[in-house]
């Protein structure tokens, strides 16, 4: 297929309205394979206008008289008015974007197209393999081993090439666990925690179904586990679903894991929200924020009403009650819910921040997302297809990852000395999670990124951010590192709502964030004079 076949009208003259802080720019709107542009009159001095077709997440269109008006809502929540000459170029447009958004086929979107000045293919792709990171943990301990038993994808789709496992159980082992486990997610290892000699692992929900079925090779994985850390060590199972969702699970052939069968662990439900009714609550906190009339009394209220916050709050909570469990009981922790891509990495990644001052560093946390949610196996084609504008909300969609990000942010508003980056940092992360030129977010597991040649075809997006310029503008300049844990607080009065991220195309920044605008500022024009020297990350992740 060509791209031409799908474009109707390739240019028409326009007027496009980006927001009441922003001036109109009028000129002519050219229609591409896979972006929008907007070329200024020659008379201006504004650049060029460019978005990429892809974050477009809904159109309407209206004509009326000799002309006609296309919004498009954009999946990073911003919302664009066009004022288009001509019906007949409104409708043909309106057609063209509406099909070149929403191709299907990943080979087709652009970052197989993307060349950009100064990158080569290839670059920071080997950055954070499951290798360098074991031979971190191998120094620490002897207990754990990489497993190669996935190279061909056959143990679990999901997983990445190397996995993880204590050093007792063989690659046999391994693969019958997997075959009791959900999609072959069979218990690896996600963080080793030193101080304590504790482990974080996740997996999916065993498949015991009506039957209680057991597997003698899963309970010795487990068992392994226990035996690997300090003496008389004993584990949690965090079931990040209800007792009644995991016992429901069983007639459907999942289920949990039976006490009896795993001597030296206890299962704990924290259920945390997600699919449809976390797309819900976005939409609809997206909704009340898009309203500029209502009063204040209605804005709380339908603020409360959608329920985003105490997402975040449990989430929160859930993470700390695993991070506690290590650090302060000494215990191992297992993290799954049904198929263990979703609240699972939630919970594991966020416990990391919270225990982990190397995940706090710009480099440590590109690892965090690399090997917890990108190599874990987090559906991000499944889950971001569509943000919180498009009528169509199949059950596959959840912003698992925006939740994630809102919930560092609240850590980073909470120990702002603590992150060595800011905020726009995890804007870019949501931005290109949804829409990226870059091939990082593609696909929804290792397995489709090599069927589709992602790594070999495309950029990756921690080229693009590691760039000096880049660090400069994405780190914060108060970061000061913090050897100790940082345990958040969740109580009502302590959690905001990240107005960079929900209010940022409606309203004003906050003072706070113009203060912060400005000290990163001075900082950055201080290194320019040679008054002092940027502030590199002296943590960075090593082999």
């Amino acid at each position: 297929m060509e791209f031409s076949e799908l474009i109707r009208t390739s240019r028409a003259q326009a007027e496009l309205l980006r927001g009441p802080e922003m001036p109109p720019l009028r000129g002519t709107l050219y229609v591409t394979g896979h972006h929008l542009l907007l070329s200024p009159a020659p008379q201006t001095t504004t650049d060029l206008w460019l978005l990429l077709l892809r974050s477009v997440d809904s159109i309407e269109k209206r004509v009326a008289g000799d002309s006609g008006t296309i919004t498009l809502r954009c999946k990073d929540l911003r919302v664009l008015q066009l004022d288009i000459e001509g019906v007949e170029a409104t409708l043909d447009i309106a057609r063209s974007i509406e099909a070149l958004s929403s191709l299907e086929s990943v080979i087709t979107s652009f970052p197989f197209f993307y060349r950009p000045k100064g990158l080569r293919l290839g670059d920071a792709w080997h950055f954070h393999p499951p290798e360098s990171y074991y031979k971190r943990i191998a120094r620490e301990t002897n207990a754990w081993r990489l497993s190669e038993a996935n190279e061909d994808f056959s143990l679990c789709p999901s997983y990445p090439r190397a996995v993880i496992v204590p050093r007792a159980v063989d690659d046999q082992t391994l693969a019958r666990s997997a075959r009791f486990r959900q999609g072959g997610r069979c218990p690896v290892l996600s963080y080793y925690y030193a101080p304590s000699g504790t482990v974080l692992l996740r997996s999916s929900q065993p498949l015991t179904g009506p039957q209680k079925r057991r597997c003698r090779e899963d309970e010795l994985l487990l068992r392994a586990v226990l035996a690997g850390a300090r003496p008389e060590a004993r584990g949690f199972i965090l079931d990040t679903r209800s007792a009644q969702e995991a016992k429901q699970a069983r007639i459907t052939g999942g289920g949990t894991e039976a006490k009896a069968a795993y001597p030296g662990w206890k299962r704990l439900h924290r259920p945390l929200e997600r699919g449809r009714p976390l797309q819900e609550s976005f939409v609809c906190l997206v909704e009340a924020c898009g309203d500029p009339e209502q009063s204040m009394d209605h804005w709380l209220s339908r603020l409360e009403g959608c329920c985003w916050l105490a997402h975040v709050k449990e989430v929160l909570s859930t993470a700390c009650l695993a991070a506690q469990g290590m650090e302060r009981e000494g215990a191992c922790i297992l993290v799954h819910g049904a198929e263990g891509t979703d609240s699972t990495l939630l919970v594991t990644s966020l416990t990391q921040l919270i225990l982990d001052p190397m995940t706090r560093t710009m480099a440590g946390f590109q690892e965090l997302v690399e090997r917890e949610w990108i190599q874990a196996g987090h559906p991000f084609q499944l889950r971001c297809a569509h943000s919180a504008f498009s009528h169509a909300h199949p059950k596959h969609e959840a912003p698992t990852f925006l939740l994630f990000l809102d919930c560092v942010w609240q850590l980073s508003r909470q120990f702002p000395l603590s992150l060595e980056f800011g905020e726009g940092l995890l804007l870019v992360l949501f931005e290109h999670a949804y829409a990226s030129p870059f091939g990082t977010f593609l696909c929804n597991s290792e397995k489709e990124r090599c069927l589709c040649e992602v790594r070999t075809r495309t950029h990756s997006l921690w080229s693009g951010l590691n760039q000096p310029k880049e660090q400069r503008k994405l780190r914060n300049p108060l970061y000061v590192p913090n050897p100790l844990a940082i345990w958040p607080s969740v109580e009502p009065q302590s959690l905001r709502l990240w107005q960079g991220l929900f209010l940022r195309w409606t309203h004003p920044p906050e003072p706070s964030e113009v203060a912060g605008g400005k000290v990163w500022q001075i900082v950055t024009e201080r290194e320019k004079t040679g008054d002092s020297q940027p502030t590199a990350s002296t943590s960075e992740p090593q082999p």
